[in-house]
């Protein structure tokens, strides 16, 4: 109800003041040129989940139009851009050959990397995964290949299985701030009565900082709303998902991935911590 969308690009509503405020392919880049992003994400429509095939081919149409006047504006102003990294959005919402069709014509306009949206927007995981298997295959494997807003850590190596090299989520923190931590058997909600007296550490790996601090201790702190529990847990969840990664990074160097990944998901969605 706040936006809408045109050729010319998107005209919304600051959720603020109530503003009018518009975007268009080339501002947008110009904006992201200013705030000096590293890596600039096109102009795009993420569609709603569920919509009806025509509303998705139409949607992705006016994305691969935006797309096109991206490129222009990248080259005309490549002496103002340096080293700044432009990545192409795929979208096309459950439909195969829908997302076959943007990630062949935004390779065919040659961008830095490409990025799969919309997806982890309301649809199963099952769907979710689909929408990578029908996107990843068609993406050039020397450029960098990007899951946008994804995810819990068994899916990140389920991406990782199917090609994929850049994850974005806000899970680590946002769960943190409400007082859970990731583990590699499960989640832990720090706000239940059984961790009262429990004074393991988080995990055998947690992040140095939280090495001395219990799980009762820590759901003393989440209890009484302390901010020092919300930092420690958010300490704790980052450094799980980088350990993570790394840990993926090692399996796939040594050949070991597809092991890696099974033994970790079959641990992490086993008998939940919290059960």
């Amino acid at each position: 109800k706040l936006r809408e969308l045109s050729d010319e690009g998107v005209r919304f509503r600051s959720h603020l003041d109530g503003s009018s405020l518009f975007l268009s392919p080339e501002s947008a880049l110009d904006i992201q040129r200013i705030i000096g992003s590293d890596i600039a994400m096109l102009l795009d429509e993420c569609p709603p989940y569920p919509c009806e095939r025509d509303y998705a081919s139409k949607s992705l149409d006016l994305t691969l139009r935006w797309a096109e006047r991206s490129k222009t504006w990248i080259t005309e102003n490549r002496d103002r851009i340096g080293d700044r990294q432009h990545f192409g959005i795929v979208q096309g919402s459950v439909y195969a050959d829908l997302r076959e069709k943007a990630a062949r014509e935004l390779v065919a306009m040659d961008f830095d990397g490409y990025a799969v949206g919309g997806v982890s927007v309301g649809e199963s995981e099952t769907e979710m995964l689909q929408a990578i298997d029908h996107a990843v295959p068609f993406l050039p494997a020397d450029k960098p290949r990007y899951a946008m807003g994804i995810g819990q850590p068994h899916q990140l190596l389920e991406m990782i299985g199917r090609g994929v090299d850049l994850f974005d989520c806000v899970l680590p923190t946002r769960v943190a701030r409400n007082g859970t931590a990731y583990t590699a058997d499960g989640t832990l909600n720090l706000k239940n009565k059984k961790f009262e007296k429990d004074q393991r550490p988080l995990s055998e790996d947690t992040h140095p900082l939280c090495r001395e601090f219990s799980r009762a201790y820590l759901r003393h702190l989440i209890k009484n709303d302390e901010i020092l529990g919300l930092r420690l847990v958010t300490l704790h969840n980052l450094h799980f998902y980088l350990s993570l990664m790394e840990q993926a990074r090692c399996a796939i160097q040594t050949g070991a991935f597809s092991r890696f990944k099974d033994e970790f998901i079959r641990r992490y969605r086993g008998p939940s911590a919290d059960a």
